[in-house]
């Protein structure tokens, strides 16, 4: 039997004890009865301690390992952040080169542009004058020509 149960027995029994004549809550009870439950509960007592204390060890023991469980899962969601918040950073970074690349070959393209433009115009220039002299040679050869038919006689 379990406290419970004895401390149960007792109820009853005072329930269904008989008065004391001229007492309003007195009742007889049965001495024996009392002292067989009474020594019925410090049986069962030590009994019912130890159940405690096992319930009180396996509350802690549930308890360490909830908190134990509840550590790594923080460590575990910590390291994840890490990663998430690197890779953020990775990410900034990867942006930020990229964009300083994109602006430095912008800029390359640019200025080749403005070479490519003055290279052209100095080879176009070179043709000019070269296409000018030319142009007066040609000039003077023509009117070389031109004279020399005026003047058949210098012919030989």
């Amino acid at each position: 039997m379990n406290i419970d149960e004895v401390l149960e027995m007792l109820d009853e029994m005072l329930d269904k004890a008989p008065g004391v004549p001229f007492t309003a809550k007195k009742v007889a009870l049965d001495a024996d009865k009392v002292r067989d439950l009474l020594n019925e509960i410090r049986l069962s007592l030590p009994q019912e301690i130890k159940q405690a204390k096992n319930i009180v060890a396996d509350r802690q023991d549930i308890l360490s390992d909830a908190n134990k469980e509840a550590e790594s899962i923080i460590r575990k969601a910590e390291e994840r952040a890490k990663i998430i918040v690197s890779n953020d950073e990775i990410v900034k970074e990867a942006q930020a080169r990229s964009t300083e690349i994109l602006n430095q070959t912008q800029e390359k393209c640019k200025n080749m542009k403005i070479e490519a433009r003055e290279y052209i115009e100095k080879i176009l220039d070179q043709t000019e004058s070269l296409l000018s002299t030319n142009i007066v040679a040609v000039k003077k050869t023509k009117q070389a020509v031109r004279m020399a038919n005026k003047n058949p006689q210098s012919t030989n």
